[in-house]
């Protein structure tokens, strides 16, 4: 179906197709009420006659609809037309965290680090409305041009209800962030989605998936079956705290995970201000279960059969020890055996852990007394919603299996207590967190880019100073994390070839500009310097200019003079002294001789040679002094040099021309 072009719900105009799911299309249009673009989801053809697609196409829109939070994309509008079933949702301008770890492969820790805590509170706010995204992977994880994650694709997301499985009888969603019990098919819950966060981390700080082969079925196995390698070991750089986290959120038994996205929100949260703190608390919920304790077997009994065969001729004594032996054995072995069947009869039993949450503490006690568990108040907290006495939270949640006699801790509340906002804006964020938690204030952290106001600082708070609160109420801080433009380190460039420094400097993000200057000692081409010291850190797209070497290359002319040109050349003159003597003769008779004499002395002297001297930028290339004045093209030599030069000629030491010759651009040259 070509939706290009075409409008649906009376107001959304198809624009472009840009995504592909794996029960839906999404497209860009424009809303023509709001006059604003939207990203529309429409779900695939080939599933609008089956059923169940469609109830589950309804229920990501109602799911994802009902969570408000500024690291998950908002939905606007769900609708169909016909066959035509779609989600109007928000249209983020960015790159899925999927291509960002392709592009750059292992990211910083502190960076992974914050689009973990912004993802985690996502889920936190998913969690508390009982809905669990169940395909938290990088592909579907936005990264915003402001450094704003955003969850979203909540196609396979379900309510939990008390019975919550794999939908359908299948498996959904993608194998390599699967949690081990979405890939048996098993009960899935907040959990699993904490174990994907694990493996996504994991991925940022790494470059890589901790579980892969050849074959999604292979995949899964893993996750159920191997234990990762560290992600320290594959990138030392991270921290203590920050390699713990992971492990403990990808732990396979979810009872050993976090209980929750607000546990791990904690954590993260300690470890950008103590990144080697020891403060990751390993939970073991199956503490002093029943272990399999192996039995003396029948395959003793038949060794020592064969040996007694070995040795029929030995003495009737050993046979009768061996005999006895044997009955020693076999007892044993049915004592052993008794012993094992009681123990496992008279061990601890799993019991499933009731909710309590809302109840008083005598309350709670009862209940948990009838199935054998105790009680253990953990903390005392201040609620506005939850009335003093009553239990708040509980660890581990109702649904989750612990050993009889162990106890389920639960938080009680303090009841009502009015408090007063203070005012912690423009305060570094510790700061910040002290003076709420003094005021008894709950804290939300959001972070946000900014210009002016330095990382770490509050920018803003929800409320308002010496607003009234209860206590227990939450306050939202949102502070700065810097201008969210990545940093990076310059390289050291000087050396390499232009063309070599420029893919190193643009591949790292820098944008670069050339300049030349020559530099006969150094080779051609080759980078001389840079503008930015090597180790600096600077912004992703700050100007970098590079000077490289540029030999210019010598070019040759050859010049030439048109001496007879230039000089007017000589002619021989014709000989008429014999009709001069014999009209003397004639006039004057005896001095005949002496006349003719005269005449012949009176030929003239022509001059038939000159001195040429062309210089080349003031050196002399020709100095020739007797040059015949009929030449018409006398070869002077050649002009060398790089660019432009200056040629002069002079004719008897007087300067006749000059001229500036680009030689680059002629290849001779004639005076004439």
């Amino acid at each position: 179906m070509i939706l290009e072009g075409k409008i649906i719900g009376n107001r959304y105009e198809i624009l472009e197709k840009i995504g592909n799911g794996g029960m839906a299309t999404v497209y860009k249009a424009k809303c023509h009420v709001l006059n604003r673009f939207v990203a529309i989801k429409v779900l695939r053809e080939e599933f609008t006659t089956d059923e169940e697609f469609i109830k589950r196409f309804n229920t990501e829109a109602q799911s994802a609809a009902s969570l408000t939070h500024p690291n998950i994309v908002s939905i606007f509008d769900v609708g169909n037309e016909g066959n035509l079933y779609y989600i109007v949702m928000e249209l983020i301008q960015g790159k899925t965290l999927k291509e960002i770890i392709k592009e750059d492969g292992a990211l910083p820790w502190k960076w992974s680090v914050n689009i973990s805590i912004q993802i985690a509170s996502a889920l936190e706010v998913a969690h508390k409305n009982n809905i669990i995204h169940r395909d938290i992977k990088p592909h579907n994880i936005i990264i915003t041009e402001d450094g704003i994650a955003k969850v979203t694709d909540f196609g396979i997301a379900k309510a939990v209800s008390n019975s919550t499985i794999t939908a359908f009888g299948t498996t959904i969603g993608s194998v390599h962030y699967f949690s081990p019990e979405h890939a048996r098919g098993g009960y899935t819950d907040a959990k699993s989605d904490l174990y994907s966060l694990g493996i996504v981390m994991y991925e940022m700080l790494t470059g890589r998936v901790p579980f892969d082969a050849d074959t999604p079925v292979s995949v899964a196995l893993k996750h159920m079956q191997e234990k990762a390698v560290e992600p320290v070991k594959l990138n030392p750089s991270i921290p203590f705290a920050v390699n713990q986290i992971i492990i403990k959120a990808m732990q396979k038994e979810s009872n050993l995970r976090y209980q929750s996205a607000t546990e791990m929100l904690r954590d993260l949260e300690r470890s950008l201000k103590n990144p080697e703190g020891n403060f990751v608390e390993e939970k073991n919920y199956d503490e002093g279960l029943t272990q399999r304790i192996p039995t003396i077997n029948s395959e003793r009994l038949e060794n020592q059969n064969k040996k007694n065969t070995q040795k029929k001729n030995n003495s009737q004594k050993k046979i009768i020890i061996t005999v006895v032996s044997v009955i020693a054995l076999v007892i044993l072995s049915v004592l052993l055996g008794y012993f094992v069947v009681a123990s496992i009869f008279s061990s601890p039993k799993n019991i499933t852990v009731p909710d309590v949450t809302g109840l008083t503490i005598e309350e709670a006690e009862a209940k948990l007394k009838e199935l054998k568990i105790t009680y253990e108040i953990s903390d005392e907290k201040y609620s506005s919603s939850v009335e003093a006495g009553k239990i708040i939270s509980q660890e581990p949640p109702k649904g989750y299996r612990i050993l009889e006699n162990k106890p389920v801790k639960i938080v009680v509340s303090k009841g009502v207590e009015t408090t007063v906002v203070p005012k912690v804006a423009g305060k570094k964020l510790a700061e910040a967190k002290e003076d709420l938690e003094k005021a008894k204030l709950e804290v939300e952290i959001i972070e946000e880019t900014s210009k002016k106001i330095e990382e770490g600082v509050v920018i803003s708070q929800e409320p308002k100073e010496n607003t009234n609160l209860n206590a227990g109420d939450k306050v939202k801080i949102y502070v700065s994390k810097g201008t969210g433009i990545k940093q990076i380190a310059v390289p050291s460039v000087t050396g390499k070839t232009e063309e070599e420094a420029k893919e190193e400097l643009t591949k790292q993000g820098f944008e670069v500009d050339s300049a030349y200057e020559e530099d006969k000692t150094k080779t051609n081409g080759t980078v001389l310097k840079q503008s930015l010291d090597v180790g600096k850190t600077v912004d992703e797209g700050t100007k970098i200019a590079i000077t490289v070497n540029k030999i210019a290359e010598e070019k040759k002319a050859d010049i030439f003079v048109d001496v007879k040109s230039l000089t007017g050349g000589y002619t021989e003159p014709v000989k008429n002294t014999v009709n001069q003597t014999e009209q003397v003769t004639e006039e004057k008779g005896d001095n005949k001789t002496q006349n003719q004499n005269a005449v012949t002395t009176k030929e003239p002297e022509i001059e038939r040679t000159v001195h040429v001297k062309v210089t080349v930028n003031d050196e002399t290339i020709c100095d020739e002094k007797q040059v015949d004045k009929n030449i018409t093209k006398l070869t002077a030599g050649k002009a060398v040099g790089t660019g432009s030069v200056t040629v002069k000629l002079f004719i008897n030491d007087v300067k006749k021309d000059q001229q500036t010759i680009d030689l680059t651009q002629v290849t001779s040259y004639t005076f004439d």
